[in-house]
């Protein structure tokens, strides 16, 4: 029998998808008071993949990951998820969302998402949330599961989440705990 044991601490990245920068901005300032400092952004990126989004969003989509300074306990993944749709409500125009957020975290083994979605491939978290491991590492480097969306499978998004575990892989050598 396996000993139980507290899982260690993992960390927080959100994804957006939007068409204004100012909306953007007002989002990374209410989280920041949320979730702490941001210790990551990528570059904005364009969102081409699919578009789903557009009959809501408009056209000329944009893509943009951030990661938070302070590490997070991973059971709380569905309080976020929670608070970023409350988050996305409140900003709505018109009954039309103006961003969508998306948390998640990793740590050294995988990427997981959250989703208010059921699925073959999701496990469900509670308070309506599921979560999915859309990467798992692999010879030095993230790897996309057969359900992992397509824009997610481009090689700027497995560098950016690269990118992102080098600096959880720093903070974890350096003993950082779970602010949240």
């Amino acid at each position: 029998m396996g000993k139980i044991r507290k899982h260690q601490p993992v960390k927080l990245i959100i994804g957006f998808i939007f068409q204004k920068k100012s909306v953007l901005n007002k989002v990374k300032g209410i989280l920041e008071k949320e979730f702490g400092k941001i210790d990551f952004e990528s570059q904005i990126l364009a969102f081409t993949h699919t578009s789903y989004y557009e009959p809501e969003f408009g056209k000329d989509l944009k893509r943009k990951f951030i990661g938070f300074k302070y590490l997070i306990q991973p059971q709380i993944l569905p309080k976020i998820k929670i608070i970023t749709n409350s988050i996305e409500d409140k900003l709505s125009s018109r009954g039309l969302r103006l961003i969508n957020i998306d948390p998640g975290y990793l740590d050294m083994a995988k990427l997981v998402l959250a989703s208010t979605k059921d699925y073959i491939h999701r496990i469900y978290l509670g308070k309506g949330i599921y979560a999915e491991i859309t990467f798992f590492y692999q010879n030095k480097s993230f790897t996309p599961r057969e359900w992992t969306y397509p824009d997610y499978r481009s090689t700027d998004y497995i560098a950016i989440f690269n990118h992102i575990r080098d600096i959880y892989a720093e903070q974890i050598k350096d003993g950082a705990r779970p602010r949240l």
